[in-house]
């Protein structure tokens, strides 16, 4: 008898669960708001559809989607709840300043950084939470801090100049370097990657696959908070992952720094000379007591020192390797920078203020981050109290629309042969006020990234300084080497992030 009640319980629950799903299905595909609009059916029904391509294929997702727009055109379901479109003339549209923009939950969320500035959901209470770090991260305050970023790149050159006539990897190295300004620039504490022999190269490796646990948390809710909840003392002793142990480390110590920063910043009787951080600047702000909480607190600088770890490192690998695998382009470089130091009267390097007029650098930069912009993920933002009109298509307000900036960026409309490196394409008559409406390597509106002037800085200076002290040889790279492989949040190319390189001194002359 109870065998029996036992089948019977079984097959209800079965039949019960095949007509949810069912019911479920046939709601998504014909009577939600969102029933109308093309793309896969199977991706309307459930977010599994995108889960296949995040988890089973790492981070495929954003290529997939790429393939959507071909066969269904500009604006696609990508999944029950989420639209994506592939239009950069709707991007300035939908990234804005003026009016209210959400955040997308589900998919923040799974970030597991609650607090954190770059994660709020709220439009208002982004705001608050941002206002007092945009003079700490201003143009005229990076200006400011351009002896800090000269003397680690001054400490990055003699490190180079050392391994001359040998193999280098020159993505450890920029990787050493970008953390390094970073921690020193947000946190006052120089983390010394620059001075250690492997140039903290696991750092590195952990950040080019750093996204699956992102990924894996936006479908399996618990795994993030799970892997939050253990003791990191264990994951490091016994995680058998060095790079994930390196990681670890830096976050313990990121930990003790904050807290020993956040006491410090209560102390009435301060030194004026201590080093302002971030810490300081939210501390000291006119936010409540609770966004000022260690947990807060910390949940920021652990996402802007991290976000700014690779973003920039990334870009730099790909100018490099692309300047100095063109001579044409590089004379011309060289030439630009020759010019202006004869033009200058200081014999020290030339300003930042100065670099930053040079159009042909600036070309160059600017082609960089157009092929490696900041994120290779899609972000979405929501409006929450109106509806959203793209084309003929009505979008219900609440609705997350994602947009994805390199695939904006590699549309051959836009940019003529998109894949080749191109400075020439920004010196063009009216190209950069024509371009610029579709050009956003760090997003826009008033959710842009924070570190844009950092990032703009240590380019300028880096690319100047290599191309006035170093000839490099990429024996055997290809241009594939930086072709995007997956969505790690950030780019992962199929390179990762070495750069292997012979190195000789500049003497000057023809190049």
């Amino acid at each position: 008898m109870e065998a029996i009640i036992s089948s019977l319980s079984a097959k209800g629950f079965a039949v019960t669960a095949a007509v949810y799903l069912s019911a479920v299905a046939v709601y998504r595909l014909f009577l939600h708001p969102l029933a109308g609009f093309p793309g896969p059916k199977l991706a309307a029904v459930t977010r599994y559809y995108e889960a296949y391509h995040d988890v089973v294929r790492n981070g495929q997702y954003e290529a997939h989607i790429a393939l959507m727009h071909e066969k269904y055109g500009p604006i696609v379901r990508i999944s029950p709840h989420e639209l994506h479109i592939n239009d950069p003339v709707y991007y300035e549209k939908l990234f804005r300043h003026d009016g209210r923009w959400d955040k997308y939950q589900w998919n923040v969320s799974a970030q597991n950084a609650e607090g954190a500035i770059v994660f709020t959901v709220d439009h208002d209470l982004h705001k608050a939470r941002r206002m007092p770090l945009n003079s700490f991260f201003s143009k005229a305050r990076v200006a400011k801090h351009q002896d800090m970023i000269r003397a680690k790149l001054h400490k990055m050159c003699d490190r180079i100049a050392d391994n001359a006539q040998q193999p280098i990897d020159l993505g450890a190295v920029v990787s050493a370097f970008q953390r390094d300004v970073s921690t020193d620039f947000i946190l006052g504490k120089d983390y010394n990657n620059l001075g250690m022999e492997d140039f903290g190269v696991g750092m590195t490796l952990f950040t080019q696959g750093g996204g699956k646990i992102w990924r894996l948390t936006k479908h399996i809710r618990w795994y993030g908070p799970l892997m939050l909840a253990m003791p990191r003392e264990f994951l490091i002793k016994y995680g058998g992952d060095e790079n994930l142990a390196n990681w670890l480390r830096y976050g313990i110590s990121s930990e003790t720094e904050t807290r020993r920063l956040l006491k410090a910043a209560a102390d009435p009787v301060m030194d004026d000379k201590t080093p302002r951080t971030i810490v300081h600047q939210i501390a000291e702000s006119s936010l409540p007591p609770e966004e000022k909480v260690f947990k807060r607190v910390f949940a920021d600088v652990a996402t802007v020192t991290g976000a700014s770890f690779e973003t920039t490192a990334s870009v730099l690998r790909l100018i490099v390797y692309h300047v100095w695998s063109n001579p044409l382009i590089l004379g011309q470089l060289r030439a630009e920078l020759a010019q202006a130091a004869s033009e200058s009267n200081s014999e020290q390097s030339l300003e930042l203020r100065t670099l930053e007029q040079l159009p042909y650098l600036t070309a160059v930069l600017t082609e960089g981050m157009r092929m490696s912009p900041g994120l290779g993920t899609r972000l979405q933002r929501i409006a929450p109290g109106r509806e959203l009109v793209y084309g003929k298509w009505r979008i219900p307000r609440g609705t997350p629309i994602g947009m994805t900036a390199l695939q904006m960026h590699m549309d051959e409309n836009v940019y003529p042969e998109p894949r080749r490196f191109v400075p020439e394409r920004w010196l063009k008559p009216n190209a950069r006020k024509n371009l610029d409406k579709v050009y956003a390597p760090f997003s826009r509106g008033s959710r842009n990234c924070l570190g844009m002037h950092l990032a703009w800085a240590e380019l300028y200076l880096v690319v100047a300084e290599f191309a006035q002290r170093f000839d490099f040889d990429f024996q055997g790279l290809t241009d594939d080497h930086f072709e995007v492989e997956s969505d790690q949040f950030i780019i992962s190319t199929k390179g990762k992030a070495v750069l292997e390189a012979s190195v000789s001194l500049y003497k000057g002359g023809s190049s």
